[in-house]
């Protein structure tokens, strides 16, 4: 390439989405193009297999000298219609070649696409291998990457869709959380606030007042971490003072202070896509492009975070099933969660007993969902997702170390 320099500015992480690889199949990609050639000899399992990459949101001059970049090491762009895919932050091409070749792409890269070039080879990275990554909570850790780990929930709510009312007294929720360890799950959510869909609001101090107690009897009893589910900042920094590790923050760290306690304290956090509020979230489910939407918005909380001095090492992201999206978007979200790994933060999904789960098999009420609770979880971890949050941990620790190591003797 000539050393012009190229109109790209920057390239953040959101600009670059590595498609589901079952969307890449050699002669299935857009247009039914075949597949690149092979790669080299001796390199790494799956190099030499085609994958889709999009990029969104750069300039068409950008787009085109990434064009031919990828289409001098040997790859393919695919456009529909033979114009630029529109998408939710400008221009968008799928660019699709051998990991090698988008490799061979990216060192080979000007000036001026180096900082897409290194986007492009994260994305990579971060979407196909499993490196493993220590999470450290405030006082315990736990790993993930190379086994999908298993976050348990304790409802101490009266009025939770599924279990409320059963463990509403400190002494029965700290029992089930003691078991859901034992069982093998390997950090616990306790949550004290409903969020299901239409759910009222309890003010922080009745949330507070129904996670205290049992936090005060379970810090010192449990070697696995414990999440606290909030979105209220001044019940996170109390969970954490009291012994919590980690916030699981349903509203995406969108409250400036949310963001500061963590950023203060330390604290890893789980931060998901929902749209409004719980007793809000399912009047509108129209999106125009739900994949990208999803990825844009979890991008972007992940860079703001990450701004305001909360480490990336200690942020993991949810797509939010079930919080703003139709049942048919909670299936299309789990059939690409692989996707979201682009981003390079670990992926927690959370299907178990939800709604969908009983639209999708007659209308099972909750108590009749671990199978297809199950089912979720096994297609979410075949896909790369790093930790599924679930109520029936014993099975879906059997059924995940199937799963995983299936995953593990797959070409990705």
């Amino acid at each position: 390439m000539s050393g012009r320099s190229s109109p790209i500015a920057e390239a953040p992480r959101r600009h670059v989405r590595v498609l589901d690889p079952d969307g890449a199949r050699p002669g299935s990609g857009i247009g039914g193009l075949p597949a690149p050639g092979a790669a080299s000899e001796g390199e790494p399992p799956g190099n030499a297999r085609a994958v889709s990459v999009r990029l969104d949101g750069i300039s068409h001059e950008a787009i085109a000298t990434l064009e031919r970049e990828v289409r001098s090491a040997g790859g393919l762009s695919e456009r529909a219609g033979g114009a630029a895919l529109s998408g939710p932050t400008g221009p968008a091409v799928v660019l699709r070649a051998t990991v090698a070749q988008f490799r061979a792409a990216a060192v080979g890269a000007e000036p001026g696409l180096a900082e897409i070039a290194g986007a492009l080879e994260a994305a990579l990275s971060q979407r196909f291998e499993r490196a493993e990554r220590v999470i450290q909570g405030l006082h315990r850790s736990f790993r993930v990457g190379r086994r999908t780990a298993v976050m348990g929930v304790i409802n101490v709510t009266p009025d939770s869709f599924s279990d409320g009312g059963r463990f509403t007294e400190p002494e029965h929720a700290v029992a089930h959380a003691l078991a859901l360890a034992a069982e093998g799950a390997a950090l616990l959510d306790i949550g004290g606030e409903s969020t299901r869909p239409g759910a009222v609001s309890v003010s922080p101090d009745a949330e507070w007042r129904r996670v205290a107690p049992v936090l005060a009897r379970l810090h010192a009893r449990v070697d696995v971490p414990i999440s606290i589910d909030t979105r209220r900042p001044e019940v996170a920094r109390r969970a954490l003072e009291e012994g919590a590790d980690i916030v699981n923050d349903v509203s995406g760290l969108r409250e400036s202070e949310m963001r500061r306690v963590l950023a203060r304290s330390g604290a890893p956090a789980i931060v998901m896509h929902m749209r409004g509020e719980p007793a809000t979230m399912q009047d509108d489910l129209a999106y125009d492009d739900l994949l990208s939407e999803v990825f844009d918005a979890l991008a972007d909380a992940g860079a703001l975070a990450e701004a305001e001095g909360i480490a990336s090492r200690g942020l993991l992201i949810d797509p939010g099933l079930g919080f703003g999206k139709s049942p048919e978007d909670n299936l299309e979200l789990i059939a690409h969660v692989g996707e979201f790994r682009s981003l390079g933060y670990p992926v927690v999904i959370g299907a178990s007993r939800k709604s969908f789960l009983g639209w999708a098999t007659g209308g099972a009420p909750p108590g009749e969902r671990e199978a297809a609770g199950l089912a979720a979880a096994v297609a979410a971890a075949l896909r790369g997702v790093d930790v599924v949050r679930v109520h029936d941990v014993r099975s879906t620790v059997r059924a995940l170390a199937i799963a995983d190591q299936l995953r593990d003797r797959a070409r990705w």
